[in-house]
């Protein structure tokens, strides 16, 4: 190994730690969050459906029109722009043109805010007043596309000089944003009632300003704060008009082929909204015939008799876990992994691309692969643990969401990595026709699926039709990357995954073991529930590593190695 590559590696490691130990502190900062959150509005209900559309329209926008384009051609001309002798002048002018494009897509999607949501809702009982709330919702939270712009372009840069740690630690400052709010809106109006909020003729204005504005106050705030480290790193951004220098050229072959993957990976987002929403309304629509019985006895009988339905705001419940190991270890990794990767694509360095593609997989097998097993089987216990607001009746419905998505969590892991070693080599067609199949697979298979099941079950049957597009995706996608690379030492990183399986596998019945005898599948406070995840979990690590070691897994070893160096050092 070269001194180059050595300090390479190191500068890898030392970035991927940054950005876990960041993201760690915004994921744990972020439940939080998200307790008060479900604490404020619920998990199930009217009102939280209604905001969880709101709130989620600025995501799904802003993937649909920046995100795409902006990964396909934000970090390969970044890469570019730097060498050049001109660096400032074309980040300068990229910059500026990517800003006021997100302006101006912001402006314009905010226009267009009630037809989108009625798109979103345009299966189920939605009346009128309630689909009202979600426009009111989404109306304060669509400012976020553009802040959610700008803290992707800001970041980018950052990584780009080689600076990891902020992008990972800025969603803090939008967490402790919505820690206040959302605690004052608890503070002010009390918690939600045990089945969610289903009557919105008492929401009041005010209530919508607090909750909505916090969201986006919040996300506001992540964006600006990475104004200080870049300025610190001694870029400066000035505003510059021009389109000579930046690449678009050649970029805009990878623009129109990406921008439709994301259109088509939205259209299966909305057709999956429109369910999981209608399923939620379900409870709504029983809640509502029950409170116009006249007979007092007869009407409260009748509102203990609806059940308690998981509807989009479980099915975002249990994302926001489903999501939690994969951001602290995978995403890490390849954010700090794929500059190098894309440097090296840009010159020709295959070799380099496929073994850093093959460290990346195998080292992020170790962890997907023990996370979607401790996802499966204690779902229950950690749904409460990590959201100590829910109560029981909410946690058995979005436990069994979270036990169905955890089916595609290691092929998540994979697929983040190979997908943008695609806008590495700018092959936005490759992306685009994976993806037909991904959206069609989640589309036929969820609509099947609800021929059959209840509306309480589509939740469910929305979050396994997502796994299986997952692994849909990452199979095709792997098979054309290695066409690319003429090979990715498949058979090593297949042995990995394998053996990673079997240790998982063994790891899984030791903890459902002793998750049973802690009673896990009975009531759970929140204390019990910690104590079998804590008890159970560690059990699981411990048969986990020990089965690596018996298989010779050296993975493991490497995956440890910088963190093992980084506390002996201290």
């Amino acid at each position: 190994m070269t001194d180059a590559t050595a300090t390479s590696d190191a500068n890898l490691r030392r970035g991927s730690i940054l950005m876990s130990l960041g993201t760690f502190a915004s994921r744990a900062s972020g439940q939080v969050r998200a307790a008060l959150l479900v604490a404020a509005v619920g998990s199930v209900g009217t009102v939280a459906d209604a905001f969880d559309i709101g709130n989620r329209l600025p995501n799904i926008l802003f993937a649909l029109i920046a995100a795409g384009v902006l990964q396909a051609v934000l970090i390969p001309q970044i890469l570019r722009a730097m060498k050049a002798h001109d660096a400032q002048v074309r980040l300068d002018k990229l910059l500026t043109l990517s800003g006021l494009g997100i302006l101006v897509i912001t402006v314009v999607l905010a226009a267009l805010t009630p037809w989108i949501v009625r798109l979103m809702t345009l299966k189920g009982g939605w009346t009128p007043e309630n689909r009202e709330l979600a426009v009111v919702f989404a109306y304060w939270c669509v400012a976020q596309v553009f802040f959610y712009g700008l803290f992707t372009l800001l970041g980018q840069v950052l990584n780009a000089r080689g600076r990891f740690g902020a992008y990972g630690w800025a969603p803090v400052a939008n967490n402790i944003v919505s820690i206040i709010g959302f605690g004052a809106f608890v503070v002010l109006w009390g918690s939600a009632p045990k089945t969610g909020i289903q009557d919105v003729s008492a929401w009041t204005t005010a209530q919508t300003a607090l909750l909505a504005g916090t969201a986006t106050l919040g996300i506001a705030a992540q964006a600006l704060l990475l104004i200080i480290p870049l300025r610190r790193s001694g870029f400066r951004w000035r505003f510059r008009l021009g389109l000579h220098g930046i690449g678009l050229r050649s970029a805009g072959k990878v623009v129109g082929w990406t921008l439709g993957a994301v259109v088509l990976e939205q259209v299966g987002t909305f057709f999956l909204t429109n369910y999981t929403s209608a399923a939620g309304q379900s409870a709504a629509e029983c809640a509502d015939a029950a409170s116009r019985i006249v007979d007092d006895v007869a009407r409260a009988a009748a509102q203990a008799a609806c059940p308690v339905v998981a509807g989009n705001a479980a099915y975002s419940s249990a994302l926001t876990i489903y999501l939690l190991p994969h951001s602290l270890a995978v995403v890490s990794l390849v954010t700090a992994l794929f500059p190098r990767m894309s440097a090296a694509a840009n010159r020709g360095d295959l070799d380099s691309v496929r073994r850093d593609m093959s460290t990346g997989l195998r080292t992020a097998g170790i962890f997907s692969v023990i996370s979607a097993t401790v996802l499966l089987v204690l779902a229950r216990p950690l749904v409460k643990s990590l959201f100590p607001t829910m109560s029981l009746a909410m946690v058995d419905v979005v436990a069994p969401v979270l036990q169905a998505m955890s089916l595609g969590l290691v092929a998540l892991g994979m697929t983040v990595m190979v997908k943008r070693m695609y806008f590495a080599f700018e092959d936005g067609r490759g992306i685009f026709v994976i993806q037909v199949f991904a959206t069609l697979s989640m589309v036929v298979a969820l609509f099947v699926a609800t021929q059959f099941l209840p509306q309480q079950y589509w939740a469910v049957a929305a979050a396994g039709s997502y796994a299986l597009s997952t692994w849909i995706s990452v199979l095709l996608r792997i098979r054309g990357m290695s066409a690319k690379l003429r090979g990715m030492d498949g058979p090593r990183i297949l042995r990995l995954y394998v053996r990673a399986a079997l240790a998982a596998a063994v790891a899984g019945l030791a903890g459902w073991g002793v998750a049973a005898m802690l009673g896990a599948d009975g009531p759970l406070t929140w204390g019990r529930a910690l104590l079998v995840s804590a008890c159970a979990g560690a059990v699981m690590l411990g048969f986990y590593l020990v089965a690596l070691r018996t298989l010779h897994v050296r993975e493991l070893d490497d995956a440890l190695r910088p963190l093992l160096r980084r506390l002996r050092r201290r």
